[in-house]
C-alpha cells in the first residue's frame, strides 16, 4: 500500500460517510447538499486512485464526474426550487472545504505529474470541480442576484 492509495481511501471514506449521513438524515436542504458533496469528494478520490494504480483511465472518469456532477446538482436545484425556496441550504463552509480539498489534490498531482498533457487535463478537472461546485452550491442557496428567475 502506498501513500496515494491511503490518501484516496481516506478521502473516499470521509466524503462518503459525510454524504451518506447527509442523505440519510435531515431535511431536503441537507440531502441536496450531500448529493453535491458526494461528487466533490468522489472526483479527488478518483484522481488519487489514478495516481496510486497508475491508471490514466481513472482520470477520464474523474473528468466526466467533474463535468456532470454539478450539472446534476443544478437539475435538482431547478426541480426542487419551490421546495427549497422556503428553507434554502446554506453550506458555504462545506462548499469551500470541498473546493479546498479538490484544489489541494489537483495541485499535488500536478507537481507529481510534471509538465505534460496530463498536467493540462488535471488543471481542467480542477477548474471544473471547483467552479462547478461553487456555482451549484450558489444555485442551491437561491440563485444569483440580478439573474432573471434565479
Amino acid at each position: 500500500m502506498n501513500g496515494w492509495l491511503l490518501t484516496a481511501g481516506a478521502v473516499l471514506a470521509g466524503g462518503g460517510a459525510a454524504a451518506l449521513f447527509g442523505v440519510a438524515t435531515g431535511p431536503l436542504r441537507r440531502r441536496v447538499v450531500a448529493q453535491n458533496l458526494s461528487t466533490a469528494f468522489a472526483c479527488p478520490g478518483l484522481l488519487l486512485l489514478a495516481q496510486a494504480y497508475d491508471r490514466p483511465s481513472y482520470v477520464d472518469v474523474a473528468l466526466v464526474l467533474a463535468l456532470l456532477g454539478p450539472v446534476g446538482t443544478l437539475v435538482f436545484a431547478r426541480l426542487l426550487a419551490e421546495d427549497l425556496a422556503a428553507d434554502p441550504p446554506r453550506a458555504w463552509a462545506v462548499t469551500w472545504a470541498a473546493a479546498g480539498l479538490g484544489a489541494a489534490v489537483v495541485l499535488v498531482l500536478c507537481a507529481a505529474t510534471g509538465p505534460s498533457r496530463a498536467l493540462v487535463k488535471l488543471l481542467v478537472i480542477g477548474a471544473l470541480l471547483i467552479g462547478g461546485n461553487v456555482i451549484a452550491s450558489r444555485a442551491l442557496a437561491g440563485g444569483f442576484a440580478g439573474v432573471r428567475g434565479g
